[in-house]
């Protein structure tokens, strides 16, 4: 049977890499993915597989039903692009859209689940149990397309769920994975500092909203080393400090902006409770007002032990696989979250590393290897069908 699905795999490459670089010249942003959505939904509709769309938003579902009775799986993928512009130069698939691209592999991962499921519907004759394809809109934007369509009911009598990430600074043929936390819970904050403005040659006679920005920003790259026990993980970072004033002039406001990245729910409301405490702290002492708005993004992707144990064995089995890595986790945020919050499942990496240059995730020159959607999709459909025999 698994033969069979890597050889029809292996057939449907092609078709694969069409699929995947008419995405990547057609992206769409999150919560605006209107065409990518039709396109997924026409395409199951044409091979006669029941589908939903419209769920949650603009997410699409298929449902393909095995011959014989077994368990229900779901596989997800998204298809949201990012608001960056696409500087690929030696590429015919760039996109085509102005400030849109696919940066993070998305477009990869829809062609690697519609082929997917086309394969095992055509397999069905000899597949047991229910295979749920889940595509999802608006994975990069909080509050992200997880939580609408689980609401929606994605979920209703899945007995686990798995998913993939092409990851282009991992090396072609590794699987990455790890029981337990895999991906960061990922918070916001920002914060208005209110001060009185004023002449740079009066300082006393102002309140210095810059300063007061200042001596926050030292203090909050405390909290981590300070507050937090170093057998644990947190991250805290500022990403924008602005005060727009001519040179000599004190700013009567500061805007201050950034990330709050950990793994553990005591640990993200340590975080939130001490940047208060200090934020407070710091405004009163330097006769300033402040306006602090924490926002709570998508919570840390926890894999459950028995399907990671379980994608691991089964990693090792799949042709192109010539590494299964424990890896170590990583601070970036996934609403696949919510996917494990509420059932059993597992996320893992897939080394999709191109020859050449390498880019990271959201980098305006971001690829990947294109070969790598294959043991994706290999790897994602052994362990659906095998999940009825373990």
């Amino acid at each position: 049977m698994l033969t069979t699905l890597y050889n029809q795999l292996d057939a449907a490459y092609s078709e694969m890499v069409e699929i995947r670089r008419h995405l990547h010249m057609n992206p769409e942003p999150s919560f605006h993915e209107t065409n990518t959505a039709r396109y997924i939904r026409d395409y199951y509709e044409q091979l006669g597989i029941i589908v939903e769309h419209g769920v949650g938003g603009n997410g699409v579902v298929a449902k393909i039903q095995g011959a014989h009775p077994g368990k229900t799986v779901a596989l997800r993928a998204d298809f949201d692009a990012l608001p960056i512009q696409d500087q690929k130069e030696d590429v015919s698939y760039r996109s085509t859209v102005d400030g849109v691209m696919h940066a993070c592999g998305h477009d990869g991962h829809t062609a690697t689940l519609l082929v997917l499921g086309k394969t095992l519907y055509n397999m069905r004759e000899e597949l047991s149990g229910t295979y749920v394809l889940i595509h999802q809109h608006a994975e990069e934007l909080v509050p992200g397309g997880a939580k609408s369509m689980i609401e929606a009911g994605v979920l209703n009598g899945v007995d686990a769920i798995f998913g993939t990430h092409l990851w282009s600074t991992t090396p072609y043929g590794r699987i990455d994975t790890r029981v337990g936390p895999i991906m960061a819970a990922a918070d916001s904050f920002t914060l208005k500092v209110q001060g009185r403005g004023g002449h740079g040659a009066s300082p006393h006679e102002t309140v210095d909203a810059v300063v007061t920005g200042a001596q926050i920003v030292s203090t909050l790259q405390t909290l981590v080393s300070r507050r937090v026990d170093p057998l644990e993980s947190a991250v805290l970072s500022i990403g924008s400090f602005v005060a727009q004033n001519p040179f000599n002039i004190i700013a009567d406001q500061a805007v201050l902006s950034g990330t709050v990245r950990t793994f553990k729910e005591d640990i993200r409301s340590l975080m939130e409770t001490e940047m208060e405490r200090v934020i407070k702290g710091i405004t009163l002492a330097t006769n300033s007002e402040c306006d602090f708005k924490f926002t709570r993004g998508y919570s840390a992707v926890v894999n459950h032990e028995q399907e990671t144990l379980f994608v691991k064995d089964i990693a090792q089995t799949i042709p192109g696989v010539t590494e299964v890595y424990d890896c170590p986790p990583q601070m970036g945020g996934e609403d696949f979250a919510y996917y494990l919050e509420k059932i059993p499942g597992s996320f893992f990496f897939t080394g999709a590393m191109p020859e050449g240059d390498v880019y990271p995730h959201h980098h305006p020159k971001f690829d990947f290897k294109e070969e790598a959607m294959l043991i994706a999709a290999k790897t994602l459909g052994t362990a659906a069908i095998q999940f009825n025999y373990k």
